[in-house]
């Protein structure tokens, strides 16, 4: 058992490890922060609602009129710490000891700790996080593979360690306060925070943080809040806390100034978070059949929309002193096939080379052996820590280029694609793993989620694929029905029947040709864990 506040129940499992990290003064900070700030969290969500409908309505997206004197206004952030100043290559994913020691010792310039896209938010894995976390700050976390024998120990000078909380979207129902779930993000934060901030500040670094999923500027600013009560409670200076915004949701790209100026005592960048903004694009034009996007495979960022919205976060960051960092490379080192790894990291080079010549100021990497890749090419490019000075001149972004879907075939393969990859990182989501290597590319939620919208919305439009299939909810199903075969066969009798891939596939499945869109997979993907972990 473990004391907790008045009104607050656990209802996740209380190990003697657990403890250290759920202790009575941790829980009552959570509770505080949740008691003052989630209303208007809900309230912020039923906006959501709320501008979706008038989408539906034929409403665009426009640059606020009511906030124009903050675009037009000479104003900059407050200010970067010494150690967030170069962050030519940013490492990221999920916290478990292996995965934060080898990121640490990976020769990034900082790692992204991921309690988000790549995580499963089991109790097990949000709880262990968290203590893994605790170890990195303190210096003390180590791991030996029972497999290999092999010892990992964190390096002396390692990566700027960065934690990434869940998005506002999602609770934490393991801990219930005043007969409500908390919210996922202020669990998150306020546990890592807790525990970290003063040992963190005698390291020399600080509470750094990236925030995920925004939709508008008045997100940022409940963020601003928590972040100022947060100080306020544990003594700690405002503007300690510095974070970096995603920049993953189309309604957000309207927003980036706003969103700074918001979080201005507090913000230090952007970042382009290529995969949620795709599917977030999708999400939010789903019914209308000129926003319709070809097979994910031809959607990248040299396509109009996303050049557009990635030219307009450099302009935006750089006038008001912030960082602006690229996208993540996805690819992963093939090691049993040189022709197509040569091809792979060659696409990385080109991707960073565009990055770097456009003025990013860093940008991300999902595997350590593309770290040099990347770093290379920002070292002749940006010999100094930043790029932040390079102000592009003779860029107008209009909102019609944020808008302008990118052409192309709708093909089977792209079809068959999209689902087979939807089905096993689902099948591995619901398996705790959130951050799974598939064709050679390392996914998270976001491709998943880019996946399942994608035939949605073609299954929704009845569109045709160029050899003239009709995608309709019996040919979905059957694509589905011939993919599973083909997993089964890729991963064997042994390890398909101990996974989850039939029930993947048939939440998959019925979300694709559903009536209704689900705003997120990961929302009945989480309640589905709740109720394998009741049993």
């Amino acid at each position: 058992m473990i004391t907790s506040p008045k009104n607050t129940t656990i209802t996740g499992k209380i190990t003697p490890e657990y403890k250290s990290i759920l202790t009575p003064e941790c829980l009552e900070f959570v509770t505080h922060l949740q008691r003052k700030f989630n209303p208007k969290r809900l309230e912020l969500l039923k906006k959501r609602q709320e501008v979706q409908k008038k989408i539906d309505g034929g409403w665009r997206p426009t640059f606020l009129p009511e906030t124009k004197s903050i675009r037009e206004g000479d104003w900059k952030i407050l200010g970067t710490p010494k150690d967030l100043q170069d962050r030519r290559v940013e490492i990221t994913g999920p916290t478990n000891k292996k995965m934060i020691i080898n990121a640490l010792n990976s020769g990034a310039n900082c790692f992204m700790a991921d309690l988000e896209d790549s995580a499963t938010p089991t109790w097990g894995n949000v709880i262990e996080g968290q203590i893994n976390l605790k170890n990195a700050v303190n210096n003390t976390l180590d791991f030996t593979d029972e497999t290999t024998g092999k010892e990992y120990k964190l390096q002396k000078n390692h990566a700027v360690l960065i934690v990434r909380p869940r998005g506002w979207h999602l609770d934490e129902n393991h801990f219930v306060i005043d007969e409500q779930y908390c919210s996922g993000s202020i669990f998150d934060f306020a546990v890592y925070f807790f525990h970290n901030v003063k040992k963190l500040l005698e390291n020399g670094t600080g509470p750094y943080f990236y925030l995920p999923k925004m939709e508008s500027h008045l997100e940022a600013r409940l963020w601003n809040d928590v972040f100022t009560e947060a100080q306020k409670l544990l003594g700690i200076k405002h503007g300690t806390i510095k974070t970096t915004i995603l920049i993953e949701t189309i309604l957000a790209s309207f927003e980036m100034d706003e969103i700074l100026y918001e979080l201005k005592d507090h913000i230090v960048g952007l970042n382009c978070g290529r995969w949620d903004y795709i599917f977030s694009y999708i999400k939010k034009f789903k019914n209308f059949k000129d926003f319709l996007l070809p097979d994910r495979s031809i959607v990248k960022m040299t396509s109009h929309f996303l050049s557009s919205y990635s030219l307009l976060l450099i302009k935006t960051c750089h006038r008001r002193g912030a960082h602006a960092m690229g996208g993540m490379a996805a690819q992963i080192p093939i090691k049993d096939n040189e022709e197509l790894n040569q091809k792979a990291m060659e696409a990385v080079k080109q991707d960073k080379l565009r990055e770097a010549t456009n003025g990013h100021d860093g940008t991300w990497v999902a595997h350590p052996g593309l770290v040099k890749i990347a770093k290379d090419i920002f070292d002749k490019i940006m010999p100094q820590p930043n790029q932040i000075n390079k102000i592009p001149t003779g860029t107008t972004i209009t909102e019609k280029d944020l808008l302008v879907p990118e052409k192309g075939d709708i093909t089977e393969e792209g079809v068959r694609k999209n689902i087979s990859v939807g089905i096993q990182y689902l099948a591995a989501w619901l398996g705790g793993n959130g951050c799974v290597p598939l064709y050679n590319l390392m996914e998270d939620a976001a491709t998943a989620e880019i996946s399942r919208a994608q035939v949605w919305q073609w299954n929704k439009h009845q569109c045709t694929t160029v050899d003239g299939k009709k995608i309709e909810p019996a040919y979905v199903k059957q694509i589905v029905k011939e993919e599973m075969v083909k997993i089964k066969n890729e991963v064997g009798e042994q390890r398909y029947v101990k996974g989850n891939y039939d029930k993947a596939a048939k939440m998959f499945e019925e979300m694709s040709v559903a009536r209704e869109f689900e705003d997120f997979l990961t929302v009945p993907a989480y309640n589905e864990i709740i109720r394998a972990e009741a049993h």
